[in-house]
């Protein structure tokens, strides 16, 4: 579970542990890490590992690490995403610079590619898999909000996914996306306007997440793949 420091990411732990799976932490802060390693200690073994998988050199160690300590993925969660370590800002892209781009394109695509990269094999050899990445509107829908960098690396997930998908279904391997619409907001206020077009009438919750993330990772899930699922609260179809 990457991103797994707090909210969706946290959730989706959460609701992983639940239904008894055991869960490997893995974020820039290894606090936050802690303390929700702390809450899920006495259901399933977690395990934590600090690092940021925007960054090339951070990845290779993360694995390395995992397979030091033994442990096997079964279900990868590619979560980590926003604008990686250096944040996102709104920008239009004619006054972006190529600078700026790196964060999210990291991130949000090299980190999903880099860590399905480490865990495919496995997960072919054993005849079971399920990849879930945790993608956006933004990378299926154009906005006018100065994201194009960050939706480039979703749209780009998405695309690989579906790819990665047709590649592995043979061998009990799952690949699918969630694009989420507008999720809970810090400002509230802000966003009243956008949040009244939602035809179910609120914004996301990690929980949202987290429930759909635990029906993909599961058995029942089995005859889906290569799938881009809209959990928007119905906002793609008003």
């Amino acid at each position: 579970m990457t991103g797994a420091s707090s909210g969706i990411g946290a959730d989706i732990a959460r609701e992983l542990a639940d239904r008894g799976h055991g869960v490997t932490l893995v974020a820039r802060r290894e606090d936050r890490l802690r303390e929700l390693a702390d809450e899920l200690a006495d259901r399933v073994r977690v395990e934590v590992i600090a690092c940021d998988v925007g960054d090339s050199a951070a990845r290779a160690g993360l694995f390395e690490e995992v397979e030091r300590r033994g442990l096997t993925v079964d279900i990868l969660v590619n979560n980590a995403g926003n604008g990686g370590a250096e944040g996102m800002g709104l920008v239009q892209f004619r006054e972006s610079e190529p600078a700026g781009w790196r964060g999210a394109i990291n991130v949000n695509l090299f980190g999903v590619l880099h860590c399905s990269r480490a865990v495919i094999n496995g997960m072919c050899d054993r005849g079971f898999g399920r990849v879930i990445t945790i993608s956006s509107g933004a990378g299926i829908t154009g906005l006018h909000i100065g994201v194009s960098p960050y939706a480039a690396g979703k749209g780009g997930a998405i695309s690989f996914m579906r790819h990665l998908a047709a590649e592995t279904a043979r061998y009990g391997v799952t690949a699918n996306s969630l694009a989420l619409g507008m999720m809970q907001p810090a400002n509230a206020d802000a966003t009243a306007a956008l949040v009244r077009q939602i035809p179910v009438g609120r914004t996301g919750t990690p929980g949202d997440v987290g429930a759909a993330c635990v029906y993909l990772a599961s058995d029942e899930a089995a005859w889906m793949t290569g799938q881009t699922l809209h959990l928007d609260g119905g906002a793609t179809f008003s």
